[in-house]
């Protein structure tokens, strides 16, 4: 089980990122959701859910994720929003954040602040190879994304 990390401070523990690394996984199809959670857990990753843009919010604020994987079109609060929201918050602009999107949308995924951008289909070789890649090196330059397709 994870332990609920302290609401009203700036700066938690820095989340695990090796094996076992916590990933957060926001998306409202449940053929997606249990097609991540296999892709990841086969990888050695835990996975928790999100249905909707606040909860991701609260949840990441809660759980401290080493990643939060969201498809632009959640309810509540798209992706990009959710995105935005968590790099600008002291608690939690350390997440990394991948879009995973039907849309073409990796410019505005970019200008959200995202850390990597997968395009569906889901691709599991894709989805891993770039959760790993993210976790090995999260602080990219400016101007690069990982993962795009």
């Amino acid at each position: 089980m994870v332990e609920p990390a302290d609401d009203n401070a700036n700066d938690g523990p820095e989340p695990m990122t090796g094996p076992g690394a916590l990933i957060l996984v926001v998306d409202r199809d449940p053929h997606v959701k249990r097609l991540e959670t296999y892709f990841l857990e086969e990888a050695g990753f835990r996975v928790e859910f999100a249905d909707d843009g606040e909860d991701a919010i609260e949840q990441a604020r809660r759980l401290r994720p080493a990643i939060v994987i969201t498809e632009i079109l959640v309810p509540k609060r798209d992706g990009l929003s959710v995105c935005r929201i968590l790099k600008s918050d002291p608690r939690t602009h350390h997440v990394i954040v991948l879009v995973l999107s039907i849309l073409a949308a990796e410019d505005r995924a970019r200008e959200a602040g995202a850390d990597g951008f997968l395009r569906k289909p889901l691709n599991d070789t894709l989805l891993v190879d770039c959760v790993r890649r993210l976790l090995q090196q999260p602080m990219l330059a400016e101007g690069q994304i990982h993962g795009s397709r």
